[in-house]
């Protein structure tokens, strides 16, 4: 299951939490109750915004390639996407 930060404006606290890819949560409260959290004194109404946040390296037994992409044998990414130039 992925992970996903998610931005209270109300608090200016960010959090991880694990879910779907197809969940949403768009507030505190649902943000709290996913993180295992108190809302504290920040109404649980309160809207939050998922972050962007960069990928995960896929290894390159999941994509049954024997050979590593070039940035994780210390050559760097050629055409600017690491692994599949």
């Amino acid at each position: 299951m992925p992970s996903y930060d998610y931005r209270c404006p109300a608090n200016g606290r960010v959090l991880e939490v694990r879910h779907g890819m197809h969940e949403s949560i768009a507030t505190w409260g649902e943000l709290c109750a996913r993180a295992g959290i108190e809302p504290g004194d920040t109404p649980p109404d309160a809207p939050v915004e998922r972050l962007i946040s960069g990928g995960a390296l896929v290894s390159s037994a999941a994509l049954k390639n024997p050979s590593l992409p070039p940035c994780m044998s210390g050559s760097g990414c050629g055409g600017g996407v690491c692994g599949l130039s």
